[in-house]
């Protein structure tokens, strides 16, 4: 009966190492399928990033052409309203110095108007 019993621990045993090997073997396979499902996303990942570079490189090139349009534009626009400016101060300068210096030398002595009048 001992014999029997020992056989019979030993093929529980077994099993149980066999199971824990079909155990460990599914484990693995499970970290394989992630680590393999990892390289696919970035796979993925970097291709779309190319695609998306592309597309903006292309919408870039297309619009670039508008951006320097539009900067000589406005620098054309800068340059007459300088002109403008200019021409306007040279015309008035004169007479705004003159004005200028009519009111500074012009000296009205009068109290203040919170001062009160003492009175003696």
């Amino acid at each position: 009966m001992a014999a029997q019993q020992s056989q019979g621990i030993q093929t529980l045993l077994e099993a149980e190492k066999e199971a824990a090997k079909i155990v460990q073997q599914a484990r693995q396979y499970r970290v394989q399928r992630l680590k393999d499902a990892r390289s696919e996303a970035s796979k993925e990942i970097e291709a779309y990033k190319q695609a998306k570079e592309a597309e903006f490189r292309a919408f870039e090139s297309s619009h670039a052409g508008t951006t320097s349009d539009a900067q000589t534009t406005v620098d054309k626009e800068t340059e007459l309203k300088l002109q403008t400016i200019s021409q306007s101060y040279e015309q008035a300068k004169d007479t705004v110095v003159e004005k200028l210096l009519a009111r500074v030398t012009l000296v009205n002595p009068e109290l203040h108007r919170n001062l009160k009048k003492l009175e003696a």
